[in-house]
């Protein structure tokens, strides 16, 4: 097929005109092979959007004139009706599989994203890709939409493929640089009617009724001119009467001078409009004269706004090169004399924003000096999430418009703000926005027909060729590669396929079941979802499905697990969801009253940027990691909780110190020392009785070893006996406690491993002076061997988390092979694969790191794990490996992982168990160090030891316990009362009081307590070492340094 690039399209294309002004004249010199496209419903899950790409006129214009086939998948809540397709020679096609050109409005539904090729139209071709057009909200790397442009992608680095073309609508522009094909003039007229119709309600509140209370909102009308005319209606109102005299001048404040700011100014028109400049707002809204027979339009450029922090003058072309030498003074010049504010005015990084959070409060305490209902709604049409409005926490729903914001950081005297920030308001004009974005995309569409039609034009068609031109700029991916500028999206796409692909299982495509029905919401009951069915998800399921009151749908990738889980429960459902279908994912957690988490850690963040834009509380026994931490001030001023770290470790850990330490600080003791050790292992008889000979590591994992591995590539930071110690990542394993005391299980021998940064936890437990802390350590257990074995494979390079340089990998010819191929990976040269040659590898590798004797062991454990080749004598190699073949573009760490995971995975019949221990040295607050020799020091601690059943292993119960508690005592918390103690933001445990308190209490009342001890040390033993843990930690952790 000829390369579609040198395509040119005829001078009347390029006017804009449809070809009914000139039927006379066809497309091209002899009659086209059929071409269809197809006109695509739009998602299900987004019940506003009514809008269409073409209109029934058009459509006709294509098939009559053109000689296009048109497909239209059935949609009932679309503008234009199916009939008026049908009539204009359309045919109806459930899925839209024969179109070479697919066009819609927002995103494709992945479920519904067909990516094979169609029948080409060239008799040289059997198949030619296709091509999609939509808004794809992909261009800008948004994490959400990674999965749909991976759709798109072959593989980094692979051939050219059929995979389809990816054209965005927000990306086709004209000669000059501006946008050709888009609905910002109609976000414009319907934001700030939907604004109008806000501010109204808001003046309620203070007991004012305007004359805005008859606006109307764009969905209510047929059509703009319908709109006008009732706006018009209200204008001659205040024309005649006047704006309520209690709210002072009306004034509407407008910045942009875009798309969207002319569509404002249209409709505004209606309006007995008066326009201002920001200098006369003072004496406008200050003279008591100011005729209230006006609406008041101030239209703020940048120029009356921002100013350099110098006190130089606003230049255009300075600005765009020096953004950070500008300041914006909108909350002081502009923001206090607006009795509505519409911002049309994008923002980007870099770039002073409109208004900070502090700028809110400074203007809003402005505006309460400047007179009433001064700066009290906002109406964010470009719905730019803290963007240019910092304080601006989420986007609002044609449903629910407006909500009030109170951010944590506003002083209480000050009112909350009402915003409206609509993020699809020109769905809400279905008609007319349809109307014109088909008029506008027609001509782009026949240049692409031209394409596919391997239409050659004349030479004067060659310089008239801004269609083919925009349409390659606006091409985001082809041929299975991302195209341009857009090259730099294949980061993000392929951090989402590894986050993907971690996964404990492969994610199927949303089509292989049906959606949950409207009905999974049962009104009268509090609903829980649950994402994720692993591990822990099983005593988590039957302890929330207690309460009758309770009803539960869990959500997984693995049905046939979510049915398991639900099976025999009355209160529970099993729902098939793909995380990465974000529209379904949605309409279930708008669904629930709570959402507990138990997805892989790297898909927390998006789950929780849902859960804040619709309203509902999060919980997960995760870590806090950055991306998760980065939402904090959204959520907290969205009011949604975020909890996280409610599981074991941390979890229970973490309840359990803050209780022991606020009993501490009850009784007005300080706190010398704080140790902290937990583990998740084998029960002693699975590892036989010397504890680790027989099983290599003496550890067995029942979920996917990655976790445990990359814990061995950490640094560790802890002050013991006085000290502050930090730990390298490469020393991490050698440098480890031999020999770890755990109160309740003295017969148990454990080895320790520092858990990362234990300082921090001085402030998160309240610990106090960190001068006067002795002790503050947090570690791992395992049983001995494990840190001397694993730190062998650590140097070998089984744990390297980096993938060979392509150049430099040679094939792996099995699971036997793993070994050679971490070495040579290691070392950066050949290693023979026969069992002596790797084995002096080892030897030269080892020999300065582990005696004679331990590299023996290493060996046997290396043979034992099926990674090494046998010796000659042997002539065997390990009878139950992984299934998969190895691959060798897999990192080391990643193989091995699929190694462990299967050889010591838990058998039928053996059980785990986890064991949790503090020690806490305190005494009485009066005492110091050494210096009061009568007083006493006490030793606390603080135990769990437990084991697995034939119901639920250990750790999922010491997991899935406290995440079911704690999402029932936040339901309760907020349907009861809001004085509970709840927070919103993001939190751990020990920041919500009445979550980690009823978790302890129920966890005791479900035998998986912690069971505490008292044990006085004489003062003059007070220098150094009354704990029995601490004490031997320093022993052998310095003796043997």
């Amino acid at each position: 097929m000829p390369a579609v690039g040198l395509i040119r399209r005829s001078p009347r294309t390029l006017s804009g005109r449809l070809l009914k002004h000139a039927p006379q004249r066809s497309l091209a010199t002899a009659a086209p092979p059929k071409l269809t496209i197809g006109i695509r419903r739009e998602d299900p899950a987004r019940i506003w959007e009514r809008r269409c790409p073409l209109t029934p006129d058009a459509v006709q214009e294509l098939v009559q004139e053109d000689g296009i086939d048109v497909l239209v998948q059935p949609c009932d809540r679309r503008v234009f009706p199916v009939d008026h397709f049908l009539k204009a020679g359309a045919k109806l096609h459930p899925t839209l599989e024969p179109a070479h050109i697919i066009i819609g409005i927002k995103e494709t539904p992945l479920n519904e994203l067909i990516t094979a090729p169609v029948s080409a139209l060239q008799p040289s071709e059997s198949l030619v890709h296709r091509t999609y057009l939509m808004f794809s909200h992909t261009i800008k790397g948004q994490p959400y939409n990674m999965p749909l442009l991976s759709r798109f992608l072959g593989e980094n680095n692979s051939q050219p493929s059929t995979l389809p073309r990816l054209i965005d609508y927000e990306l086709l522009s004209g000669s000059d640089g501006k946008r050709t094909v888009g609905f910002g003039w109609f976000a414009g007229v319907a934001g700030a009617l939907e604004s109008l119709s806000a501010l109204a309600h808001a003046h309620l509140e203070i007991g004012v009724a305007s004359p805005f209370l008859h606006a109307p909102r764009p969905h209510t009308h047929p059509s703009i001119p319908s709109l006008r005319a009732t706006l018009r209606a209200i204008g001659q109102r205040i024309s005649e009467d006047g704006t309520p005299k209690p709210l002072g001048p009306f004034v509407i404040g407008l910045t942009g001078n875009g798309q969207v700011s002319q569509g404002v100014l249209s409709i505004l028109e209606e309006l007995p409009i008066v326009k201002v400049g920001v200098k006369d707002l003072p004496s406008l809204v200050g003279n008591p004269e100011t005729d209230l027979r006006k609406v008041y339009l101030v239209h703020a450029l940048p120029e009356d706004y921002l100013s350099r922090t110098d006190g130089g003058q606003y230049s255009r072309s300075d600005y765009y090169q020096n953004p950070s030498l500008y300041k914006s003074d909108f909350a002081t010049k502009v923001a206090p004399y607006l009795t509505l504010f519409l911002n049309g005015v994008g923002w980007l990084p870099g770039f002073p924003r409109l208004m900070t959070n502090e700028d809110l409060t400074v203007a809003l305490n402005r505006a309460a000096e400047v007179g009433p209902a001064r700066f009290g709604t906002i109406g964010d049409i470009s719905c730019d999430i803290e963007g240019g409005l910092e304080f601006m926490p989420r986007a609002s729903t044609l449903s629910e418009p407006v909500f009030k914001l109170r951010p944590a950081f506003l002083p209480s005297h000050l009112p909350a703000v009402h915003i409206m920030s609509v993020d699809i308001l020109p769905t809400s004009l279905p008609l007319d926005a349809s109307t014109h974005f088909s008029g506008v995309l027609t001509p782009y569409l026949r240049a692409l027909v031209r394409e596919y039609r391997s239409v050659r034009g004349s030479a004067s068609e060659e310089k008239q060729c801004q269609y083919q031109e925009a349409l390659e700029r606006a091409t985001v991916a082809k041929g299975g590669q991302l195209v341009g500028k857009h090259k730099w999206l294949r980061e993000p796409v392929e951090k989402w396929r590894s986050a993907s692909a971690s996964s404990s299982t492969a994610l199927a495509m949303a089509s292989s079941t049906g959606p949950a029905p409207a009905e999974s919401t049962v009104h009268g009951k509090k609903n829980v979802l649950m994402l994720g069915s692993g591990m822990v998800a099983g005593p988590a399921v039957q302890e929330i499905c207690k309460r009758e009151d309770v009803e539960l749908v869990v959500a997984s990738n693995s049905i046939d697990e979510a049915k398991g889980l639900t099976r025999h429960l009355p209160n529970a459902h099993a729902r098939f969801l793909d995380v990465n279908d974000s529209e379904e994912m949605a309409r279930l957690i708008a669904q629930a009253d709570i959402v507990v988490s138990l997805l892989p850690v790297p898909l927390h963040p998006s789950v929780a940027e849902l859960c804040i834009r619709l309203g509902k509380d999060m919980v997960t026994a995760s870590y806090i990691s950055p991306a998760m931490r980065a939402l904090h001030e959204r959520a907290e001023s969205s009011g949604v909780l975020l909890l996280n770290e409610i599981g074991l470790d941390p979890g229970i850990d973490h309840c359990s110190a803050h209780s022991l330490l606020s009993r501490l600080r009850g009784e007005r003791k300080r706190v010398l020392s704080f140790t902290s050790f937990c583990g998740g292992l084998p029960a002693p008889d699975v590892v036989s009785s010397t504890q680790g000979e027989d099983v290599p590591l003496g550890y067995k994992f029942s979920w996917s070893p990655r976790g445990v591995l990359s814990a061995a590539l950490n640094a560790a930071r802890f002050k013991l006996g006085g000290k502050e110690v930090e730990i390298p990542s490469e020393d991490i394993l050698r440098k480890y406690f031999p020999d770890v005391p755990v109160p309740e299980g003295a017969a148990l021998k454990f080895e320790g491993i520092a858990n990362r940064d234990s300082l921090p936890y001085v402030e998160t437990y309240g610990l106090g002076d960190p001068g006067k802390l002795r002790t503050v350590l947090r570690g791992t257990l395992r049983y001995p061997g494990f840190s001397d074995l694993m730190d062998a494979f650590k140097a070998i390079g089984l744990l390297s988390p980096s993938s060979p340089p392509l150049h430099s990998r040679t094939p792996i010819t099995g699971w036997t092979d793993l070994t050679r191929f971490a070495l040579q990976h290691r070392l950066g040269t050949d290693v023979p694969g026969d069992h002596d040659s790797v084995r002096a590898a080892l030897f030269d590798l080892l020999q300065g790191r582990c005696g004679e004797e331990n590299l023996e062991k290493v060996i046997d454990s290396l043979m034992w794990l099926g990674i090494m080749p046998p010796r000659p004598s042997l002539h065997r190699v390990d009878s139950s490996p992984p299934s998969v073949l190895p691959s060798p573009a897999t990192a080391p760490i990643d193989l091995f992982a699929q190694v462990l995971a299967h050889k010591l995975r838990y058998l039928p019949g053996e059980r785990d168990m986890v064991v949790l221990s503090h020690e806490i040295v305190a005494v009485p607050d009066h005492a110091s160090n050494g210096t009061h020799t009568e007083e006493s020091a006490e030793v606390h601690t603080s135990t769990l030891i437990t084991f697995g059943s034939s119901r639920a292993s250990a750790m999922a119960t010491c997991v899935g316990l406290p995440v079911a508690f704690a999402s029932l005592a936040v339901l309760d918390g907020r349907s009861t009362a809001k004085g509970l103690g709840l927070e919103s933001g993001v939190r751990g445990p020990t920041e919500v009081p009445s979550v980690w308190s009823a978790v302890l209490g129920r966890l005791e009342e479900a035998g998986v307590g912690m069971k505490e001890r008292i044990c006085k040390v004489p003062g003059r033993n007070m220098s150094y070492g009354e704990g029995v843990m601490e004490g031997k930690l320093s022993l052998g952790f310095f003796g043997s340094s």
